[in-house]
């Protein structure tokens, strides 16, 4: 059972010429478009940001401690675990306390 097409010629190309043929055939081609993609804008302020971030890290830290009581008691006192508690124990209350401000006499 014969592979792939006949050759268009009396015999099948060689290798090189095969080759060579593609190389003509890709330089004649035009380049394919590059398309490239903005990124939005940063359109918060600053302390917009603030208060974004300390509500982000709240909410991390509420996970790491729901994380930490569903630990089963084998794995207490592993690295896993200290790290945990490290996180959960850390006092976050007082960064939502603080009001950045505004900058350039806005205060």
């Amino acid at each position: 059972m014969p592979r792939g097409r006949k050759p268009e010629g009396e015999q099948a190309l060689s290798n090189a010429e095969r080759q060579a043929r593609h190389r003509a055939r890709q330089h004649g081609q035009k380049p394919m478009a590059v398309i490239r993609c903005r990124r939005p804008a940063e359109r918060r302020n600053r302390p917009r940001r603030w208060r974004d971030a300390v509500a982000e890290l709240l909410a991390l830290q509420a996970e790491y401690s729901a994380w930490l009581t569903s630990l089963p008691d084998s794995l207490h006192d592993t690295p896993t675990a200290e790290a945990l508690e490290a996180i959960a124990n850390l006092d976050l209350d007082a960064l939502s306390e603080i009001d950045p401000p505004r900058g350039y006499g806005r205060d």
